[in-house]
Parts: structure tokens; C-alpha cells; sequence
């Protein structure tokens, strides 16, 4: 062949190595994107109020790095001050506290109304990102006496900067022996963080006059700062560190001065002045009547200082913004259109989101029975308790995790299955965060796709948790909601994916929906994500497999049964059901109807997208699956006679046989969105959830049927309270049934309107007479009930406030 003619056939194969390595290079592109939108992202997201387990305190997204906090109490007599200084949230000790408006990215209002200390407070955040370290970040403290207050309220405020690992953290000046006249400031600079500055304001505010020899030596109109040098474990312990330093404050004023003559308490709970090098510096101010004082972090990378001047202009935007655009997303729709709910709908969403923390430490894990995963013998639980006796876990990590909480002062840690109904409205606000946050949760996966359900990290964590409920293992699951979370994201991806590529609008970093509004980011991001979520679903597989080969089953497959582990007679908490009614005895040949469902579930989400990114053999895999699993709910959980899915277990004939206890694991098929809308067990579904003598109350659904013996009985957790997880997944496939073609339609559309205007009310009702939203609701008062402060699945109320109203017609023709 003649050299010229070489060129075409050199030039086709050349064309041919570059098309095959554009794959390759359009994935790596993709990444790349992704990683500079979250890099983005990052800067926005490092600062915020991520210690939630506090009133207040201000952290970065970032391990061992600087804490800060806030403390305070009423100083008027000695018997309650110590009773009364608030820190950490604790139930039942205030009137109401949470964010009135609040956004993650921009900062927000939070309000706290504290009895005892006869006092209103107030923790105005904003953030200013920019620079290489995530920007500016201030707040205002202030403080006004409630109207049963004396009218010379004497309050003492302590706000402290501690500092973990490598860097430094000073105070500027010494100031006089007597304190600080003025602002005072710090300076620090770690790794991460650069160099920064913390200026705590002189602020504006009556002060205690004097009154007593010793007020000479601490005049109560300075500012007092006092530098502890203490090993990194026990920073985190700050209100045990005041008292002891306060005790020796007393104990030297009541030796020098006598009992006959003790300075008054406002004079006597104060800290020393004493600077020196530290990395915990407590700053102390002492007030009389209403206060307020700024905190203004400057990072040296930032374009310029933060001033109290823009601290008040922005808390202004902030507000603002938040009111608009949570307008724009959260609509109401009628009959939730009066003015009542902006505030109620606004503080629920708001809680949600300002729960959101940052979590670093070590973790407790017992993997020393990890080989009996099957609990295959008669009595398995009480082995298992025998292993769980013998105490052998031990300390994984350190791992971080950011997630948000389900209530700040009885749960300030992440649960598993509690945070995919977390982000369901988290996702419709800031889908970039959500993103965040899932992948922050699939990062804690071990290598056989197992995740803790419930995150206990470091030892200020642990604190909160008793001791029994600490260790987590590694064949204990929990439902996988963070699918639901991923179905909620193809949904909004679907629309991108068809779209052609020049149609795309790519909004600018730093927005909510970087990723999102990026077709290419967004499927590189499940990418990325895929092979973790079919890791948990092959682990989903192996270690909560059911049994139905050895006890003769007829199922249309022979694999898709499945049982939780960590089963005891009394409970199934990694079931997230804890006490709901079970088989009894536990029995190895369990098959439980929830666990099948969520499972069927975590297919279709996997599924879907999989069609997404095109993994066409997967697909085809993935749909036996689910077609095992739709055809096996049915072979293996419906019970004819009693018209409803039933657990099954064994008898004493070795048999199979189904445990019917109506209730919310009767129509988990349903919840999940399994059944399609002409499925001949529709009709039974929706008359256990409509009849008033079974699940159906004036104020929501019941977990347990009135009509079962065990109802409102034991622990009474599971056992007939209303749960708005469980109401919302009902709403939500109410309303798909209502809006599709089939026999029920008209039926759904009615319980619809009738369930979604009940679960409003109820919430309402009772955060309106208490100031909290609660855990679960009585079902018969309506009264929220159980943990205080629950702003985590409770608020996906405001999801159904913006749900559409079907139901304005049947109101119309009652009215006339």
C-alpha cells in the first residue's frame, strides 16, 4: 500500500482510540463538576449552628476544629442559679425555643422563652462566605425580661471559643485585673481555617450597680474572660468546667468575706479575669434588665471584616429572603390558607433544617457475633442477649457525619431511617444540601454495605444515650428511607435526563440546586453514589434473609422473604417499630411484611436509576427482583380471612402461619407505594385505614387497630399513637391513588382530604397550645405526647399543608 493512502485507515484508527476513551474522559469531566459545585457549596455550608444538642453554638464541618457556645442564667438568689443556667436542650425546662425562620446557608432567628429565668432570648445568625475559608459569621445576643420579671432582672451571660487539635486560640488583650472595659477580642488560626478573628462586643445594656465591698474587685459593668488550658476530651464539658471554676470563686468571696455578709449572687457567680494561653476561653458578662451584645467571627481570607453593622442589615435580608422564598416552595394550599399557619408552617420547617448538626468522634461497635447474622435457633434472643452481656464492643472511627436530628434535646444525634423523611422537605428546599447529607451517610458504609442506624459519635454524644442503647452492630438494619429520598431526586432528574443537553441551565455556584439543575453533575453524582446503594441492598439481602425453602412456603420466589435481626419478645427496634405487636415467641422462620415492603421499595429506587444512568444489564437483574418480591408480598403476607398483610411465623406444627395485629405493618405494601391502583387489595386497605373502630381517628391514623387486644397496652409506643412518618407516607399514596385512573379514585380522594386536614390540625392544635411539636400524637385527645421539641419527621406536615386540595368542592356543597 502506497504511504499516502496509509493516512485514511491511520486517521479511522486514531478516530477510533479517541471515541473510545471519551467515555472515560466525559466521566472524569463530570466529576470534576461535581467536585467544584461542592467545593462551592462547602463554603456556604462550612459555618453554622451545627452543635444542636445546645441552645445555641456556632461550629465548621470540619473534625477537631473550634467550638463555640452559650450559657446563661437569672442571678437573683443562690438557690437557683445553678439549677438555672441553660446550655445543653433539656425537655420541660422552657416555655418554647427554636428558629422562627432559618435557612442553612444564610443564617436565621431563633427564639427562646425561658420561665424560670424570667427572660426572652434571642440568637440572630448570619453568614457572609467568601475568601478561601468559608467566609464571615456573626450573631446577636440579646435578652428581655419576661413580664413577670423583677423589674431590676439580673441576668449573667457566658459565651465561650474552645479550640480542638492543631492551631492557636488567644485572647488579644489582658485587659485590667478588674476585666474588660470595652470589646474584647480573639485571635486564632488553625490549618483549615486560616487565620480569624472573634470580637465579643461591648454591647449595650444596664449593668448591677454596686452594692458590696467586692464589687471593687470585679466591678459588674466590665466584661470578664478567664483562659483554661484542658485536655481535648473534656472540652466539650463546658457547664461542669464553669461550675468548678465558680465553686472556687465562692469558696475564696465566702472565706474572705463571711457568710454574715456574702456578696450578692450576681457578684458571686462570675468568673475570674485571668488570661493567659489556653484553648478554652470563657467570656462572661453580668446584665441588669434587657441586653444585647454581638459576636463577630472575621476570617483573614475573607474580602473584609464582619461589623455590627452588617449584622443588623443582614439579619434584616435574612428574614426576608427566608419569607419569600419559603412561600414560593412550601405553598399552602386551601383549606391551610389563613395567616394562623405562616408562622406555625415557617418555624416547623424551620427547626427541621436549624437541627441540622456536624458530628465527629468514635463510635461503639460489636462485631464479635458478626457470624450469626441467621439467628437461626429456637431462642436466638436470648443468645444474642448472652453475647450482648459479655460487653466485648470496642471503638471504631473516629467517623463525621452530617445529618439532621430528630429532636434536640432528647435525640441531638442521626438516626437512619428517621433522616430519608428528613429530607423529603429539606429536598424540595436545598437539593444540594440533601445531596450533602445522603452522601455523608453512605460515606460511614463498611465494606459489606452495612450502616449503623443510629450514629452515636464521640464522647458528647454518648452522654446523651444510655449505656444499654450505646453499642451498634453490624447485622442490625434499619429501614433504608434515604431511597425514598433518591426516588423523590429521579423524579426531579427525569425531566433533565429527556431534556437535550442545550437546554440545560446550569445556575450559578453557591445556589441551592447546583447539582441538581446540572444534568451531567446530577448523574455523575448517582454514579458515584450507585455502587454503595446496590452494596446496602446486597447486604439488605444476605443478613435479613427470611426463610422459606425449610418450612414449605408456597411463594411465587423462594428468596424474597425476609426478617429483621435483633428481634427480642417485646421488641424489633431496628424494625424502627419498636413495640408494635409481633409473633410470639420470636421464631427463626419470622417473615415480616414491613421488612419485605422497604426492600421492594429500595428495588424500585435502585431500579429507576439504574434506567437513569443507562445500566441496562442491571436493570434487567433488578426487575426479577422487584417482581419476586410484588408477587411474594402477596403469596407470603395476605391473609384472606382477615383481608390484610400479616406477619408470618411458625407454630407448634411446624407450619406457617400469619399473625395479623391491623395496624400500620397492614398496609406497609401500601405505604410503600407497591400497590398499583387496580389491585384487588386495595378495597380491603382502605377500609382497615377509613374505619373509625380500626386505624382511623378524627386526628390521624393509629399505628395499632382500637379493635386489637394489645391496643394502648405496655410500653404503648407502637401501640396506637399517631405518627406523622407513617401519616405521610398514607397521604402521599392517597393522593397518588386519588389522582389515577382506577375503582378507588373517588374513595381515596375523599380519606385524602380528610386525613390531610386531620394531621394539619392535629400538629397545629397542639403547638399552638404547647409551643412544641411532639414525637407522636394521643389518638384520642389529639395532644402531642413523648419527646418535646420533635422537629424531625413531625415536620413533613408542612409538605402536606402544600400538598393539592382536593377536597373544595365537598366543602363548597357542605357550606351551602
Amino acid at each position: 500500500m502506497e504511504p499516502l493512502l496509509r493516512w485514511p485507515l491511520y486517521i479511522v484508527l486514531v478516530g477510533a482510540l479517541l471515541l473510545a476513551q471519551l467515555p472515560a474522559i466525559y466521566a472524569e469531566a463530570s466529576a470534576s463538576t461535581v467536585l467544584e459545585i461542592e467545593k462551592a457549596s462547602n463554603d456556604s455550608l462550612l459555618w453554622g449552628p451545627y452543635r444542636p444538642n445546645l441552645y445555641f453554638g456556632v461550629r465548621p464541618r470540619i473534625p477537631k476544629s473550634l467550638m463555640t457556645g452559650l450559657l446563661w442564667a437569672r442571678v437573683e438568689d443562690y438557690q437557683s442559679v445553678q439549677h438555672n443556667f441553660r446550655h445543653t436542650c433539656e425537655q420541660h425546662e422552657l416555655d418554647g425555643y427554636g428558629w422562627d425562620e432559618y435557612d442553612v446557608r444564610t443564617g436565621g432567628r431563633q427564639t427562646i422563652h425561658d420561665p424560670s429565668n424570667r427572660l426572652d432570648l434571642t440568637t440572630e445568625f448570619v453568614k457572609v462566605p467568601g475568601g478561601a475559608h468559608g467566609g464571615n459569621w456573626a450573631v446577636r445576643i440579646k435578652g428581655t425580661p419576661r413580664a413577670d420579671a423583677s423589674p431590676n432582672l439580673k441576668t449573667t451571660v457566658v459565651w465561650y471559643a474552645s479550640l480542638e487539635g492543631l492551631g492557636s486560640l488567644e485572647v488579644v488583650d489582658d485587659g485590667e485585673d478588674t476585666g474588660f472595659d470595652g470589646d474584647v477580642k480573639l485571635k486564632g488560626q488553625t490549618i483549615e481555617l486560616g487565620d480569624f478573628d472573634i470580637k465579643i462586643t461591648e454591647g449595650s445594656g444596664e449593668h448591677p450597680p454596686p452594692g458590696h465591698p467586692s464589687y471593687d474587685e470585679q466591678p459588674l459593668d466590665r466584661t470578664f474572660v478567664h483562659s483554661f488550658q484542658l485536655p481535648e476530651d473534656a472540652l466539650w464539658q463546658t457547664k461542669p468546667i464553669l461550675f468548678a471554676h465558680l465553686k472556687t470563686q465562692i469558696e475564696a468571696m465566702l472565706a474572705k468575706y463571711g457568710e454574715d455578709n456574702p456578696p450578692p449572687p450576681a457578684q458571686v457567680y462570675t468568673i475570674s479575669n485571668e488570661v493567659a494561653r489556653g484553648n478554652l476561653h470563657m467570656v462572661q458578662k453580668v446584665f441588669e434588665g434587657p441586653f444585647e451584645f454581638d459576636i463577630l467571627y472575621s476570617s483573614a481570607s475573607a474580602p473584609e471584616p464582619i461589623t455590627s453593622e452588617d449584622l443588623a442589615k443582614r439579619i434584616k435580608t435574612v428574614t426576608k429572603s427566608f419569607s419569600s422564598r419559603f412561600s414560593e416552595i412550601f405553598t399552602p394550599n386551601a383549606p391551610f390558607l389563613k395567616g394562623r399557619y405562616d408562622e406555625f408552617s415557617k418555624s416547623l420547617f424551620s427547626n427541621l433544617i436549624g437541627g441540622i448538626g456536624y458530628f465527629y468522634g468514635d463510635s461503639r461497635v460489636d462485631r464479635s457475633y458478626a457470624s450469626e447474622y441467621e439467628e437461626d435457633n429456637e431462642g436466638f434472643w436470648e443468645e444474642a442477649a448472652e453475647a450482648r452481656g459479655r460487653n466485648v464492643a470496642e471503638f471504631e472511627g473516629p467517623s463525621e457525619l452530617f445529618t439532621s436530628i430528630p429532636s434536640r434535646p432528647f435525640f441531638p444525634r442521626g438516626f437512619l431511617w428517621d433522616e430519608g423523611f428528613h429530607l423529603l422537605p429539606v429536598l424540595d428546599w436545598d437539593a444540594d444540601l440533601t445531596l450533602d447529607i445522603i452522601k455523608s451517610w453512605f460515606n460511614l458504609m463498611d465494606e459489606d454495605g452495612w450502616i449503623g442506624r443510629e450514629q452515636i459519635l464521640g464522647a458528647e454524644a454518648r452522654s446523651k444515650v444510655p449505656q444499654e442503647f450505646q453499642v451498634q452492630y453490624p447485622h442490625y438494619a434499619n429501614p433504608p428511607t434515604l431511597f425514598m429520598v433518591l426516588t423523590a431526586l429521579t423524579d426531579k432528574l427525569e425531566a433533565l435526563v429527556s431534556a437535550k443537553p442545550t437546554d440545560q441551565k446550569v445556575i450559578p455556584s453557591g445556589s441551592y440546586t447546583s447539582i441538581l439543575s446540572n444534568r451531567e453533575a446530577s448523574l455523575q453524582y448517582l454514579r458515584d453514589l450507585y455502587p454503595l446503594l446496590m452494596r446496602q441492598y446486597k447486604w439488605f439481602r444476605k443478613t435479613q434473609a427470611g426463610d422459606i425453602k425449610s418450612y414449605d412456603r408456597e411463594a411465587f420466589s423462594t428468596k424474597e422473604g425476609y426478617r429483621w435481626r435483633g428481634r427480642t419478645p417485646q421488641h424489633i427496634l431496628t424494625s424502627g417499630l419498636d413495640d408494635y405487636p409481633r409473633a410470639q415467641p420470636p421464631h427463626p422462620g419470622e417473615l415480616h411484611v414491613d421488612l419485605i415492603s422497604w426492600v421492594g421499595m429500595m428495588i424500585r429506587s435502585l431500579k429507576r436509576i439504574a434506567t437513569i444512568l443507562g445500566y441496562a444489564d442491571d436493570v434487567t437483574e433488578i426487575s426479577g427482583y422487584e417482581e419476586a418480591i410484588i408477587r411474594n408480598i402477596d403469596d407470603l403476607h395476605w391473609d384472606d380471612k382477615e383481608k390484610t398483610y400479616c406477619d408470618a411465623t411458625i407454630d407448634d406444627y411446624e407450619e406457617s402461619v400469619h399473625v395479623c395485629h391491623k395496624g400500620y405493618i397492614s398496609i406497609f405494601p401500601f405505604l410503600t407505594g407497591l400497590l398499583p391502583p387496580d389491585s384487588p387489595r386495595l378495597g380491603a386497605i382502605l377500609d382497615l385505614i377509613h374505619d373509625p373502630e380500626e386505624l382511623w381517628s378524627e386526628y390521624g391514623l393509629r399505628s395499632l387497630s382500637k379493635s386489637d387486644e394489645l391496643y394502648g397496652t405496655g410500653e404503648n409506643y407502637w401501640r396506637g399513637p399517631i405518627w406523622m412518618n407513617m401519616n405521610f407516607l398514607a397521604v402521599k399514596q392517597l393522593l397518588d391513588l386519588a389522582q389515577a385512573a382506577g375503582p378507588h379514585q373517588k374513595r381515596a380522594r375523599k380519606i385524602y382530604t380528610e386525613l390531610r386536614e386531620n394531621l394539619v390540625d392535629t400538629v397545629y392544635e397542639s403547638w399552638k397550645e404547647t409551643g412544641f411539636a411532639w414525637e407522636q400524637y394521643n389518638p384520642e385527645t389529639g395532644k402531642g405526647q413523648r419527646t418535646q421539641h420533635f422537629t424531625g419527621w413531625t415536620s413533613l406536615v408542612v409538605k402536606i399543608m402544600a400538598m393539592p386540595d382536593l377536597g373544595s368542592q365537598t366543602r363548597e356543597k357542605d357550606e351551602l
